[in-house]
């Protein structure tokens, strides 16, 4: 009797080839952020050798080293972490809610809330110090993400990706209108928000890390919950109904989780730029539009690009330095148009 040996299907090897080369893309994302991480510790205004940082992390002694990589350099490393993989997990988000792949964390009004509640934090609290107006960036961003999904679920086609992004258009122009109002009235608020509003990790200590980190922890994990109803969202409402996703449920998950981490990210470093657009095109373009996977490597690349704008805003013109929100900016642009032009963008 002939046996016939059972072989793998072409797709059973397609299938395991991709998932391979899917977990060989997040080791090197999680090696490029640890590369990061030490990179911070140790660049600057004054170079330290990876032995005074282990030092300085394992053993401090009270010296120079020991007070550069804890008090300055610990706490906005710290807030690059949690900050980058905010924005870069709210990134994949919102393109995946609004079917957007330009849509960022502006796109639901989340920014302009942010900004509004520090202003008014300052101008009406006579709020003076960055964790103290943290929370109340926050709330504003609660509150503005709220309302965007309250006026949209109202509309007649529902929380359509159209009607959230045409609401959140509409109450970003609203809220940037009422923070340039107060900035014009109030030297001492336009003073404030100057330092807050550029976008950087610097001026921030320890207290303002763990001030967003359970936010940050809690979008986190709505995110993962609702990963897989955003890969059925990307087939269409119908066809996510139909496999049994509950979408209203879908987005709703998804769009607090975008708004926690948004908010998070905001109150604590100010508006950072193109962390959140191009960090998901990145991750999209390496391991495809599964939306595991993709904010698996968001999560890990977003703070090493923030992180990378961070050193080279230090290094460039020592003492001083330039604030990391405008490096970003000056890196996010030229890599989304390469990503762009190489087709290699997958959009969920």
């Amino acid at each position: 009797m002939t046996t016939l040996a059972t072989r793998p299907t072409p797709a059973r090897n397609r299938s395991g080839t991709r998932t391979g080369r899917r977990v060989a893309v997040t080791v090197v994302a999680a090696l490029v952020l640890l590369l990061t991480v030490l990179a911070s510790f140790a660049l600057g205004s004054r170079q330290l050798g990876v032995d005074q940082v282990w030092h300085a992390l394992v053993a401090p002694d009270g010296g120079d080293a020991s007070t550069i990589v804890r008090e300055l350099r610990m706490p906005r490393t710290a807030l690059g972490l949690a900050v980058g993989l905010a924005l870069a997990v709210a990134g994949v988000l919102f393109q995946a809610l609004t079917r957007n792949p330009l849509a960022e964390p502006r796109i639901l009004g989340i920014s302009a809330g942010a900004s509004f509640g520090v202003v008014l934090a300052i101008s009406v609290f006579g709020v003076g110090t960055l964790a103290g107006y943290v929370w109340f960036g926050i709330a504003g961003a609660l509150i503005a993400g709220l309302l965007v999904f309250a006026i949209a679920t109202r509309a007649r086609e529902g929380a359509s990706p159209v009607t959230l992004a045409l609401v959140g258009a509409a109450l970003d122009a609203s809220l940037a209108s009422g923070v340039y109002a107060l900035l014009s009235i109030d030297a001492r608020t336009f003073e404030e928000y100057r330092f807050w509003v550029v976008g950087g990790l610097a001026g921030r200590d320890l207290s303002v890390a763990a001030q967003v980190l359970p936010f940050v922890l809690v979008g986190l994990v709505l995110a993962a919950l609702v990963a897989r109803g955003l890969d059925a969202l990307a087939l269409g409402d119908d066809v996510a109904r139909g496999l049994g996703h509950r979408i209203g449920l879908v987005r709703l998950g998804g769009g607090l989780a975008a708004v926690l981490l948004t908010g998070a990210a905001v109150a604590a470093a100010g508006p950072v730029a193109f962390v959140g657009l191009a960090v998901p095109h990145l991750a999209r373009a390496l391991v495809g539009a599964d939306h595991r996977w993709t904010l698996a490597v968001s999560a890990l690349l977003g703070p090493a690009l923030l992180l990378a704008a961070d050193i080279v805003g230090r290094l460039v013109a020592p003492p001083g330095e330039i604030p990391a929100g405008i490096v970003t900016a000056l890196i996010g642009a030229p890599l989304l148009a390469v990503l762009v032009r190489r087709a290699r963008v997958v959009t969920a």
